[in-house]
C-alpha cells in the first residue's frame, strides 16, 4: 500500500511535548553548578567609557565576576563569512574596547551565583562616559546617505528610460513614504548557556542557524570549528530576530571561560530593542506613469535604509519592483543611511514587506486617478515573463490568486468611491494588493537511519522556530520511505547534525525538505542493495533499477505481491542501515527561470469618523507558493503572516529619543502589537501549482509571503473607507480623524 502523506493535514508530531513542557529552550538547558549572568548595556548613545565603578559591586552577594573592556579578554575575532551576515564593516567586538557606538550596547557583564544577585549587581554598577549626541534620525541634517558597496546592495537597475517616461505619461502619482523601524519581539527571549570543557564549548543557544553560530563562534574566539557545539532543539518564535550570533552569545562564552564554570544567560525585554537587530526605517520614492487605459509606461523606485556605521545592513527594499508588472521603463535606487544605531537585522518578508507597500499603495493611488478597478489595472499590467531578469517564470499564478482572492472574499460587493461603504455609523473600507518572495534554495545535507524494528531516524542541523519542521519532515520522510508518521523521528538544531541553512527565508521547506527527501530515497537503496545480495530474499539476483519500493517493501518491478518489507532485509543482516545525502536541483534551472512565490491579498477595515479607530475586520489571502506539504500548517503560517502585518500597519513602532538614542518604547506596554482582539476573521486560500523546476518536492515556501502584501491591503482599504491616503507606518488614530 502506498502511504501519501504529502499534501495532508497531519498534527504537529511535536505538540505533546510542547503542551506538557518537554520541549526545551535555550534557557531550560541548566547545567550542574551554574552561575548567572547579566548584561550591563551603555546608557550614553554615542562616545567612550571612561570609568566603571566595580569596587563596591564586587562586595555584592553572590556576585563572582565582573568583566567589562579593562579585564576582558582580547578574543581573536577572526573572518567568518555567513549567509545572512552583513557583507561589509565588522561585527561589534564586544568589550574590545572603551568605544560606545549606540545606546544599549554592552560595556559590561556580571556574573553572580543567583539571577537575583547577578541582576541586582548589575544594575548597583555605575558606569561613566565622555559621551556624544548621536545621530538616529535618517532625515536628520547631519545623516548622510551613502551607495552601498556589498553585493547583496541592489542599489541600482535601470531598463528603458524612466525619467522620459514619467515627464511624457498623461497619468502620473509620485509619492514619499515613512515606514517605521520594528523590532523582533518573539514570545522566547534570546537565551543562551555555555559550558567549556578545556577548550571544547557547548553553547545551548536560541538561533535559527546552529551551523552558522558553531562557526561565527569558533572564528571569535580562535577555535576549530569542530571545538564548537550548538544545541537548539527548539524555538519559541524568532522571525529573524536569531539569524545572526549577537555579542551576548560572545559574552557569556567568555563568561564562563573566565569564571571556568557553565554561565547561563537570558536577555530582558528592554535588551532585544537594543543588540539583536531590527527592520530597519526605510524612507522611499514611488514614481509611477501609465496611459489612460492603465499601461505603465514608466516606474521610478528610490529606497533609503538605515544601518549601523560599522556594518552595512541591506536588504532586497527595490527588487520586486522590476519583475511584478509590465513596463517598459524602470529604474531602482538603493541607499543606505549609516546611524548611530546597532545593525539592523532581517524581519520576516525583509526587504519585499516594505517596498511592496510602497509600491502596492502607489499603484493602488493610480487605480483612483485613472478610475480603474485596483485588481483590473494590476490584471491589465500582468507581465508574461521576469522583464528585469528577461526570463521566464518558473510559474506565476498572480492572476489566478485575484480570481479565487475576489471571488471569495466578495470585491464585487465593493463601491469604487471614498467614502462610500458604511455599516451604520462606521465607514468600510476594502483594500487589496500584491504578494510576492523569492524562492530560495540552498545547499543541505540529511542523514537517515533505518532500523530493523521498523523505525527511522532523520537527523539535519535545521531548526524550528514555529511553522512545524518536525511535523513537515516528518511527512516528506514518512512518504517517501511508505512508513506511518508514528514511525519516523525526527531530530534537528544540533551542529554536529548535517549543516543546513538558515531557519528563515522560506527556505527550510525547499531546501531542508529536499535533503530529506533525497537521503530518504539513498536508504532505500541501500535496502535494495542488501535485498538484492541476500539469497533468501524474493529479489536476489536483480538489478537495482529493476527493484522497486512500494509501501515500505522492496518488490520486482511488475510483481503484483505486497514484496519484502524492509524491516525484514534488516533484521536479516542484524545491521541499520545509515545514508547521508544532499539536495539536488537542476543547476541550469535558476539560470533559466525566474523563481518567486506570488499572492493577493483582500483587507476589509472599520473605522470609527469621530474617534479614529481603526479596526480589521476580515483579510484573505491567496497564494501560489508552490506543492504545499501540509495545508494545515500552511494556513497557521498564513494567518500568523497576516497578524504580524496587522502590527506593521496599524501598530509597531520603536521610537527613539534623539537625544542619545534610546529607545522609549523598549517594553511590552508602549510598543505595541496585535493581540486577540485585535484580529478578526483571517483566511488563507492556496492556488494548485505545480512547479518542477524549483526543487525536487515543487515547495516554494510561505513563512515571508504571508506577511507581504498585508500593511499596503490595509493602507488601501483605509483609502477607500476614508478618503484619506497614509504614506507612512504605522497608521494611527491621529491619521484618519476628520479635521
Amino acid at each position: 500500500m502506498t502511504i501519501t502523506l504529502i499534501g495532508k493535514p497531519v498534527t504537529r508530531v511535536d505538540g505533546r511535548a510542547k503542551v506538557t513542557g518537554a520541549a526545551r529552550y535555550a534557557a531550560d538547558f541548566n547545567q550542574h553548578a551554574q552561575l548567572h549572568a547579566v548584561i550591563v548595556s551603555a546608557t550614553a548613545g554615542l562616545g567612550r567609557v571612561t570609568a566603571v565603578g566595580e569596587a563596591p559591586v564586587r562586595a555584592m552577594p553572590g556576585v563572582v565576576e565582573i568583566i567589562s573592556h579593562l579585564n576582558a579578554p582580547r578574543l581573536a575575532y577572526g573572518p567568518h563569512k555567513a549567509f545572512i551576515d552583513p557583507e561589509v564593516g565588522e561585527r561589534l567586538h564586544v568589550l574590545q574596547d572603551d568605544q560606545v557606538r549606540f545606546y544599549g550596547q554592552p560595556v559590561a557583564v556580571v556574573v553572580a551565583d543567583t539571577l537575583d544577585h547577578a541582576e541586582r549587581a548589575a544594575n548597583a554598577l555605575h558606569v561613566s562616559y565622555a559621551a556624544e549626541r548621536p545621530v538616529v534620525d535618517p532625515r536628520d541634517p547631519k545623516a548622510q546617505a551613502v551607495e552601498p558597496s556589498g553585493s547583496r546592495g541592489h542599489s541600482h537597475a535601470a531598463r528603458g528610460d524612466a525619467d522620459q517616461a514619467l515627464a511624457d505619461a498623461p497619468v502620473k502619482v509620485d509619492v514619499t513614504y515613512d515606514m517605521a523601524r520594528e523590532n523582533h519581539n518573539p514570545m522566547e527571549p534570546h537565551a543562551v548557556v555555555a559550558a567549556w570543557d578545556g577548550d571544547r564549548l557547548t553553547l545551548w543557544s536560541k538561533s535559527q542557524f546552529v551551523v552558522n553560530e558553531q562557526a561565527e563562534i569558533a572564528a571569535i574566539f580562535g577555535l576549530p570549528v569542530q571545538n564548537v557545539q550548538v544545541n537548539c532543539p527548539f524555538i519559541g518564535g524568532a522571525f529573524g530576530t536569531s539569524l545572526r550570533t549577537w555579542p551576548h552569545v560572545t559574552l557569556v562564552a567568555m563568561a564562563a571561560r573566565q569564571v571556568g564554570r557553565p554561565v547561563k544567560l537570558v536577555l530582558n525585554r528592554r535588551q532585544m530593542f537594543f543588540t539583536t537587530g531590527h527592520r530597519p526605517r526605510t524612507l522611499q520614492r514611488i514614481a509611477i506613469g501609465a496611459t489612460r487605459d492603465g499601461r505603465l509606461t514608466g516606474i521610478i523606485h528610490e529606497g533609503n535604509g538605515e544601518t549601523s556605521r560599522y556594518e552595512e545592513f541591506t536588504e532586497a527594499l527595490l527588487s520586486a519592483t522590476s519583475y511584478m508588472y509590465s513596463c517598459p521603463n524602470v529604474r531602482t535606487s538603493y541607499r543606505l543611511t549609516p546611524l548611530d544605531i546597532g545593525t539592523p537585522n532581517h524581519m520576516r518578508g525583509p526587504g519585499e514587506s516594505s517596498g511592496m507597500f510602497a509600491l502596492e499603495s502607489a499603484l493602488d493611488e493610480l487605480s483612483y486617478a485613472l478610475d480603474i478597478d485596483p485588481i483590473e489595472l494590476r490584471r491589465r499590467n500582468e507581465p508574461t515573463m521576469d522583464e528585469g531578469e528577461n526570463k521566464p517564470f518558473s510559474s506565476r499564478s498572480l492572476v489566478q490568486c485575484y480570481e479565487r482572492g475576489a471571488e471569495r472574499f466578495g470585491w464585487a460587493q465593493r463601491t469604487p468611491a471614498p467614502r462610500s461603504m458604511r455599516d451604520g455609523r462606521l465607514l468600510v473600507g476594502m483594500g487589496v494588493a500584491s504578494a510576492t518572495y523569492p524562492v530560495w534554495y540552498l545547499p543541505t545535507s540529511a542523514r537517515v537511519r533505518l532500523h530493523a524494528d521498523g523505525t527511522a531516524a532523520v537527523e539535519v542541523a535545521a531548526s524550528d522556530m514555529g511553522p512545524g519542521t518536525y511535523t513537515s519532515m516528518t511527512q516528506v520522510a514518512a512518504e517517501t520511505l511508505g512508513i506511518p508518521v508514528e514511525q519516523v523521528r525526527v531530530s534537528i538544531g544540533r551542529s554536529d547534525f548535517p549543516p543546513a541553512p538558515p531557519h528563515g527565508g522560506s527556505m527550510t521547506m525547499a531546501s531542508v525538505g529536499s535533503a530529506v527527501r533525497a537521503a530518504c530515497l539513498a536508504a532505500r537503496d541501500e535496502v535494495a542493495r542488501r535485498a538484492i545480495a541476500d539469497q533468501r530474499s524474493p529479489v536476489f539476483g536483480a538489478a537495482l533499477e529493476s527493484v522497486e519500493w512500494v509501501g515500505g517493501n522492496v518488490r520486482r518491478l511488475g510483481d503484483a505481491s505486497a514484496g519484502q518489507p524492509y524491516r525484514d532485509i534488516l533484521a536479516g543482516s542484524g545491521q541499520p542501515i545509515e545514508a547521508h545525502a544532499a539536495n539536488h536541483r537542476d543547476p541550469e534551472a535558476a539560470r533559466r527561470y525566474s523563481m518567486h512565490s506570488f499572492g493577493a491579498v483582500f483587507a476589509e477595515v472599520a473605522i470609527d469618523p469621530d474617534v479614529g479607530t481603526i479596526r480589521v475586520r476580515r483579510a484573505l489571502g491567496a497564494y501560489g507558493a508552490g506543492r504545499i506539504v501540509n495545508p494545515l500548517l500552511a494556513s497557521s503560517q498564513c494567518t500568523g503572516g497576516m497578524i504580524g502585518g496587522i502590527g506593521m500597519a496599524l501598530m509597531e513602532q520603536t521610537a527613539l529619543d534623539a537625544r542619545d538614542g534610546r529607545p522609549v518604547n523598549a517594553h511590552m506596554a508602549d510598543y505595541l502589537m496585535p493581540v486577540n482582539l485585535d484580529i478578526g476573521q483571517l483566511e488563507a486560500l492556496f492556488v494548485d501549482e505545480d512547479d518542477p523546476h524549483v526543487n525536487t518536492l515543487g515547495v516554494k515556501g510561505l513563512g515571508e509571503i504571508a506577511l507581504v502584501g498585508m500593511a499596503p491591503a490595509i493602507a488601501n482599504a483605509i483609502h477607500h473607507a476614508t478618503g484619506k491616503r497614509v504614506c507612512h507606518l504605522p497608521i494611527r488614530i491621529e491619521d484618519v480623524l476628520t479635521a
